[in-house]
This record gives structure tokens, sequence and C-alpha cells, in this order.
């Protein structure tokens, strides 16, 4: 199985920082915007968190709360666990899968570079075993 380095190099990074100062409804902006899931908080350059849909719903809409005066600080998902671009997919699966979350901050040298998530994952899954068909046709029909 191959690192995430092969993932994150197949694509430009696109990390959308915020503070854990900066209200909800910033975030939801900037979520929306970019269409994006999710957003790594940072307190000056130390990741504190990151803030997604499901902290949305779960922690904010359900209990009613005020888009633009609930900071991320509040309710985010503080301390997320994290991985770095030679770490392979299997290791990162089962972070992901260990913890619950669907999404994984890569850090180089403590910064933020990007952001995984297990969508990612399964797509380059999904694309080696369309290959591994493919194969397996050419062995079967004579074409290899």
């Amino acid at each position: 199985m191959g690192h995430l380095v092969s993932i994150l190099q197949r694509r430009s990074p696109v990390v959308h920082l915020l503070a854990p100062d900066q209200s909800v409804a910033q975030a939801v902006a900037v979520m929306a915007e970019h269409r994006v899931g999710v957003v790594p908080i940072l307190d000056g350059e130390r990741l504190v968190g990151i803030f997604s849909e499901r902290d949305l719903l779960r922690r904010v809409i359900s209990r009613e709360r005020s888009l633009e005066k609930t900071t991320l600080r509040e309710v985010m998902t503080p301390d997320p666990i994290t991985a770095t671009p030679d770490e392979d997919r299997q290791s990162a699966i089962q972070k992901m899968s260990g913890v619950g979350c669907r999404h994984l901050p890569i850090v180089v040298n403590g910064r933020v570079v990007d952001m995984l998530s297990m969508r990612d994952l399964l797509f380059v899954e999904i694309e080696e075993r369309d290959q591994e068909i493919k194969a397996l046709r050419g062995y079967i029909h004579g074409s290899y």
C-alpha cells in the first residue's frame, strides 16, 4: 500500500486555516465558499483543533447555538490526530477509523500543509482495484 504523499501530489494543497476565536459563521462561510467539509483551527502556527460539518450539526445546530456568537474554540474537535506525507495509507485509515473521524490534517515540521479525507483514500483504493481488474481481464483474454 502506498504512502500518503502519492495522494497529496495528485492535487494542489488547499488548506483554509482559521483561528479559535473566529465565529462558527465565519467558518461556515469559508467552508461553503471553498466547498470543503472541514477546516483546521490554528492558534498561531499550532494546530489546536478541526471544525467539521459534523461539529456544526452536533455542537451548534442541534443545540440551537448562535452561529455568529459561538466561537470555534467552543465547538471544534480539539487536538486532532494527524499524519505526515510519508505515512502509508493503511496507517491513515487505521488512525481515522480508530477515532471515528473522516478527515486527517497532514503535518510537516509541525505545520498543517494539507487535509486528507476518507474519500481521498477511497478513490485511490477504487482506482487501484480498477487497474487490477483490467490487468486480470487482459491476462484471462491473453492480451498481457
